[in-house]
């Protein structure tokens, strides 16, 4: 049985214990297993997404819209958000943010002038594994997507997917950059917590046309992040992210013009 936030709680529990792994093995996990469990993720990915896609056949769209409208709806949603996201650039600023908080958060860090240099360079190495985790961790649009889904009532797959990814990362993150990697699973917990949260509410208002439109377009998206991590084409998904606002909006203007 599942409930909205399993796949953050699942998440969290992946981040906890890849990083416990990566504190005990170091560097000891080859480069080729990392590769060959990332391209697995990858396929599955592009599954879920598929199958994700699939519901822009599902009844209640077709029922709301008509047989010929759903295939245009996602069209437009993806046209007209990924223009507004590119024009807004979500990626790049996306990008520009996490190197700001990166810098501030290393700034505070350092600015102890009583410790000693060896506490200082633990705090800055703690403080650098926090961010970068969290970081990558969270600024992607796997955590929206998967997180508003969990919370749409469309089951966790996604997060969970989504947990398996940040558990091998977290394993090598550690490794590297020490416990701060650990810490960066609050971080999850509060992001991906408040997204569901998001979703839980959308999914209170929203008519099952709305939802299914939402899906459909999300399942675009992940196929997207599926040949990201398949090393296919770097597609920009981030720029993509305004279609889910964008497509209940078509779905909503084409019912009331029928």
């Amino acid at each position: 049985m599942t409930f909205p936030g399993l796949g953050t709680l699942v998440n969290v529990a992946t981040v906890l214990t890849g990083s416990g792994l990566g504190l005990l093995l170091g560097h000891r996990l080859p480069q080729r297993t990392r590769d060959t469990v990332t391209d697995g993720l990858g396929l599955v990915t592009l599954l879920i997404g598929g199958l994700s896609a699939a519901e822009v056949g599902s009844a209640a769209l077709t029922g709301a819209v008509g047989g010929s409208a759903p295939v245009l709806i996602v069209l437009g949603s993806l046209l007209l958000g990924g223009i507004l996201g590119s024009v807004v650039d979500i990626e790049r600023r996306l990008e520009d943010f996490g190197e700001w908080l990166r810098t501030r958060l290393g700034r505070a860090g350092s600015r102890h002038p009583g410790s000693t240099a060896d506490q200082d360079a633990a705090r800055e190495r703690f403080l650098e594994g926090f961010v970068t985790a969290s970081l990558v961790f969270c600024v992607g649009p796997l955590t929206i997507l998967g997180s508003l889904s969990d919370g749409l009532g469309l089951g966790p797959d996604q997060l969970i997917l989504k947990a398996v990814l940040d558990g091998f990362a977290s394993v090598a993150f550690a490794a590297s950059l020490g416990a701060g990697v650990m810490a960066s699973a609050f971080t999850v917990a509060v992001v991906q917590g408040l997204l569901t949260a998001v979703g839980l509410v959308i999914g209170d208002v929203l008519p099952p046309a709305h939802l299914a439109a939402i899906t459909a377009t999300g399942g675009l998206l992940l196929l997207g992040v599926g040949l990201r991590l398949l090393g296919i084409r770097q597609v920009p998904v981030g720029n993509l992210l305004p279609a889910l606002v964008v497509a209940p909006l078509l779905v909503a203007l084409v019912a009331a013009l029928r």
